[in-house]
């Protein structure tokens, strides 16, 4: 049949239209992501907890223990670790919180006196923290009734992702069933072998993230410990929460402990601080990460600080918490889909997902 458009021009506007039709349902799933994200918060809390806790469960499956006392198990010491380790993250930063900030007052003070204008923004910016942070938190609960409301509404959607991490450890081979029952019987293994794929890349996303950042947070605490910084078990407490933001945050936390270090113990300490940070960093970057992470799925740092910026975009801080394991799942059904039809429909070895024994 004769076109008036050459071929490559209509090959070009039939792949607009499915970049088109991509982009408007992945805008519409955020859109409603975002308008239910009271209820979708905990789903996606528990699908990072699941994956950070599902080698736990399966050690305890394959000791012969019942599925349901393992993921009650599971889930009772993922209170108590997460428990304590959030008391002493929060005590760390009550107790050494007026030092850090009298710190970093006393560093955009020097600053001031060195940069002028750009030193007193900083001086102002730090001698207004408080304030700052409040008017930050009075923004972020605009839309709450009360700062009670806050709290419950937080608390509820702990206990609820809580619940789901117990349900999606009992329940993942009865979850996999449903999933293959409800695709096509010819696209049955894929869908498994890409749902597998995903989560074996936030499995390992967590787990290697969260090694990586208790050996930065100890390794932190303990150079700045030995420099005699002020706050220095507070500073590896922000160094640790920091690192679940690659890059950035690991950025923002290295940056605060050399300002404090710089600010109260003077330009050599400082200098050293630098040393330990750099030092930290660099293990991170060239030992720990393709050691520890080898096996999950690697992205480009540009990947990822696109993903971050784009989850602060649409959810703030969670959004950025949230951001890189969503993309690496996102990363992990490519590849999938790239090795299969790369070798041309065969079926490879699926990674490790959640455990597909009966219930």
């Amino acid at each position: 049949m004769h076109t008036l458009l050459p071929e490559p021009v209509r090959r070009l506007a039939a792949w607009c239209v499915v970049v088109l039709l991509v982009t408007g349902v992945a805008a519409i799933g955020v859109w409603l992501c975002v308008r239910f994200r009271t209820a979708v918060t905990p789903v996606l809390l528990a699908l990072l907890g699941t994956a950070l806790l599902g080698p736990l469960y399966r050690r305890l499956v394959a000791m012969k223990v019942n599925r349901s006392l393992a993921a009650g198990l599971t889930c009772t010491a993922v209170v108590a670790v997460v428990g304590g380790a959030t008391y002493i993250v929060v005590a760390a930063l009550i107790d050494t919180g007026d030092q850090i900030i009298t710190s970093l007052r006393r560093a955009a003070t020097s600053l001031a006196r060195h940069f002028g204008a750009a030193g007193t923004s900083l001086d102002d910016l730090a001698a207004n923290a408080r304030e700052l942070l409040g008017k930050f938190g009075g923004t972020a609960a605009s839309g709450v009734i009360s700062g009670l409301s806050v709290v419950g509404e937080m608390i509820a959607m702990a206990v609820l992702a809580l619940l789901l991490v117990f349900f999606f450890l009992r329940d993942s081979a009865r979850a996999l069933r449903a999933l293959r029952s409800s695709v096509p019987r010819d696209s049955a293994d894929q869908v498994e072998a890409m749902a597998r794929r995903a989560f074996g890349a936030v499995e390992g996303f967590m787990r290697g993230t969260t090694f990586i950042a208790l050996i930065d947070a100890v390794l932190i605490t303990a150079g700045m410990l030995i420099l005699r910084v002020p706050g220095a078990v507070g500073l590896g407490a922000l160094v640790f929460v920091g690192a679940y933001i690659p890059y950035l945050g690991a950025f923002i936390s290295g940056a605060v402990a050399i300002l404090v270090a710089l600010a109260d113990r003077g330009v050599v300490i400082g200098l050293w601080a630098i040393g330990v940070v750099l030092a930290v960093q660099l293990l991170e970057g060239h030992v720990l990460q393709p050691l520890i992470q080898s096996r999950t799925v690697q992205m480009h740092p540009a990947v990822v600080m696109l993903a971050i910026t784009a989850g602060a975009s649409v959810a703030g801080i969670l959004g950025m918490l949230l951001a890189v394991p969503l993309t690496a799942a996102a990363f992990g059904v490519m590849g999938e889909l790239r090795t299969r039809y790369a070798g041309g429909g065969a079926t490879p070895p699926s990674s490790p997902g959640p455990p597909a024994a009966s219930s």
